[in-house]
């Protein structure tokens, strides 16, 4: 038998998160199920199945990483014929026995938000005024704070036995209406990069100051902060030691065409909804 590592990709909004639940649907359990059909896997514990991270419900991907072992070759788009459209295996690499995804070198994660409040209500749910807009060097200031070795207690769940992460790089751009935070390291906690997204998002509107995150990343100070909706965040890869994954062309082109897809309707959605909003306006001064 062979233990192979697998990239995968999704769009995870129709998806309950990435863990296999029962009577949900879930990103795992399209991938196991799409792995059997393809007589790849039969039994999970004998084929040592292991996956990266557990992505929450609506959080998408592009380099989630598995891995099983099997007696076949795996092809990945033999797999991908057993797959929904929105998952698919992008790219493979042969691994070792003893490999586990979840000890990566790094995670990169991004999470993408638009200034415009009428495109993105959702900042208003979470109490951040968008009148004046962001300003980029405060919000560039506050993620620094975020890098090195800290305690992310505050960040996540109280009840957390290892509190302590490295962030690598937490990086601030902004292109336009539209701004995006980058953050790099070894691994997080659960709600951890929304709460850090939040937390800048706060800074750069002048909610908080960037260095109050120096008392925020206090464990002293028990300080309840909300995370940013997960529909906006991306896995954007799984990085490991002297590991170089072969990425499939057709698979690729394959789900960009999923995502092309859903992009126009996206759009078609806004401009419906927008038309709905400037006619019902118009109706209310007749």
């Amino acid at each position: 038998m062979k233990k192979v590592a697998l990239k995968v990709a999704y769009i995870g909004t129709n998806f309950h998160g990435f863990q296999r639940q029962p009577n949900h649907r879930t990103v795992e359990g399209e991938l196991i199920y799409a792995l059997k059909k393809a007589n790849l896997v039969e039994d999970l514990k004998k084929s040592y199945f292991s996956i990266a991270g557990r992505t929450d419900r609506g959080v998408h991907a592009l380099g989630n990483v598995i891995s099983f072992m099997s007696e076949k070759e795996v092809i990945i788009n033999q797999i991908n014929d057993h797959l929904p459209e929105d998952i698919q295996i992008l790219a493979k690499a042969p691994v070792h026995y003893g490999f586990k995804p979840r000890y990566a070198l790094k995670r990169h994660y991004k999470y993408i938000i638009s200034e415009n409040a009428s495109r993105y209500p959702l900042l208003w749910e979470l109490d951040i005024p968008l009148e004046n807009g962001f300003n980029l060097e405060k919000m560039i200031e506050a993620a620094s704070y975020f890098e090195g070795t800290h305690n992310f207690i505050n960040f996540s769940k109280r009840s957390e036995r290892n509190p302590l992460r490295t962030v690598d790089e937490v990086k601030v751009s902004k292109n336009g209406e539209i701004i995006v935070i980058d953050v790099v390291g070894e691994s997080f906690l659960w709600n951890m990069v929304r709460k850090m997204v939040k937390t800048i998002l706060e800074a750069g509107n002048g909610k908080i100051k960037p260095s109050d995150i120096i008392e925020m990343l206090n464990p002293e100070n028990n300080i309840p902060l909300k995370p940013m909706v997960p529909e906006n965040l991306i896995l954007m890869d799984v990085m490991y030691k002297n590991l170089n994954f072969t990425y499939d062309n057709y698979a690729c082109y394959r789900f960009q065409s999923t995502l092309k897809d859903e992009l126009f309707k996206h759009k078609s959605a806004t401009l419906l909804e927008e038309s709905l909003i400037n006619d019902l306006d118009a109706l209310k001064q007749k």
